[in-house]
């Protein structure tokens, strides 16, 4: 049993790491894809603008989708439909069909992330849940931080044509192996309607509030990460290639991170996400003073090993308040998380035509410090209710 979930974390989380891969690999080749396709390149920005809006809207309709028919049946229409639809991209022939290429590519892609981290949250009880999340996401966002480093790599042997056809092969070869290792499971609502879905979590206060946590994180990740690369550029002059290797310490502290983080909760008990808060205020504010590369570097490290420490303690504890709705739960994280990341990247833009890039980094920082209090306290207050109310079920009341 245990080594049959082993084989399905792995599985999922070389899914994952793909699938948003893909979505971090071609933003880099835009000149490329401008210049192949006779664009501007703000035109063939909107191929990502619409990946993006495509993934955060389908976020919203795969949870409840995979409560009613269950989430492998969710997960493996998901895995071929952004397979087919990543190698497809790479015959882009104009504007009008990289757009709808890319964001039928998003919106399988958005099939993935949220629905996969409710199947490992049912899969997995309360002591094992984190340190399972965290591998999916640690795998996850090393596909992110490394794909800058892939895409240079495969785009200079090729074309950015080929960067979207090699992740979609890839992709196409894990969608057939979860095809056969993954066991259907059953819905667990037996109507679907979105109305009633999204009603019980919007109504719960306490759901809400730790979303909105969620949120931040995302803003707080996502918002200064996507001027990770621009940083490095403007202090080193680096290539696109040399600043994706560097950045994928990030990708690598998540990995390491979520290893350790079980230990280390364990070690620390309540103090733990505080000290997630703590890590990730030091390391995003040594990114805003620092110029030694290889500083840097260990501060993208530890950014990463915060990120990984937080995120998978706050998704766990939501699916946790809404056992019965995992996938509609994850639906609504998630999707806070990205429109975090979409609302942090548009204000850093702002903030960094005003003030320099150096600004964003020790903006954050404090940000991330406060969401770490604030989820302490949340996080801990609902693991109290959860004994008391345990306790009197033991007790017979």
């Amino acid at each position: 049993m245990k080594d049959k979930r082993n084989v399905m974390l792995m599985t999922l989380g070389m899914f994952a790491f793909l699938t948003n891969g893909d979505n971090y690999a071609a933003a880099p080749l835009l000149l490329n894809i401008s210049q192949d396709l006779g664009l501007q390149l703000e035109q063939a920005a909107l191929s990502v603008t619409a990946y993006m809006l495509s993934f955060g809207l389908f976020t919203l309709i795969f949870g409840p989708l995979s409560d009613r028919f269950g989430k492998v049946t969710i997960i493996r229409i998901a895995a071929f439909g952004t397979a087919v639809f990543s190698i497809v991209g790479g015959f882009a022939f104009n504007l009008p069909s990289l757009i709808v290429f890319r964001s039928f590519n998003g919106a399988f892609g958005a099939g993935i992330f949220p629905v996969t981290l409710a199947l490992v949250g049912q899969s997995f009880n309360d002591k094992e849940r984190q340190g399972a999340i965290a591998k999916v996401m640690g795998l996850m966002f090393l596909g992110g931080a490394t794909a800058t480093a892939l895409g240079g790599i495969i785009s200079y042997i090729g074309s950015w044509r080929l960067v979207y056809i090699v992740y979609g092969v890839a992709e196409l070869i894990v969608a057939l192996i979860i095809l056969k290792i993954l066991e259907k499971d059953k819905g667990v609502v037996e109507k679907l309607n979105f109305f009633t879905a999204y009603k019980t979590p919007l109504t719960n206060y306490r759901f809400m509030r730790l979303v909105l946590v969620i949120f931040f994180m995302g803003f707080s990740v996502f918002g200064t990460f996507t001027y990770s690369g621009k940083l490095l550029q403007s202090l080193t002059g680096f290539s696109v290639l040399q600043i994706g290797l560097i950045l994928s310490f990030f990708g690598i502290g998540t990995v390491l991170g979520g290893r350790v983080a079980p230990r280390i909760r364990k070690v620390l008990k309540k103090g733990f996400l505080v000290a997630a808060g703590i890590l990730g205020f030091v390391c995003l504010f040594a990114l805003s003073v620092l110029t030694n590369v290889y500083l840097i570097t260990l501060a993208l490290f530890g950014f990463g090993v915060a990120f990984i420490f937080l995120q998978p303690t706050l998704v766990s504890t939501a699916q946790a308040k809404l056992p019965a709705m995992r996938g509609t739960a994850m639906s609504l994280a998630s999707f806070n998380m990205f429109v975090g990341g979409a609302v942090g990247t548009a204000v850093n833009g702002r903030v960094i035509a005003a003030n320099g890039i150096n600004s964003i980094f020790f903006n954050t920082s404090f940000v991330i410090l406060v969401v770490g209090i604030i989820a302490a306290i949340f996080v801990a207050r609902f693991e109290m209710r959860q004994k008391k109310a345990a306790m009197e079920r033991a007790a017979g009341y």
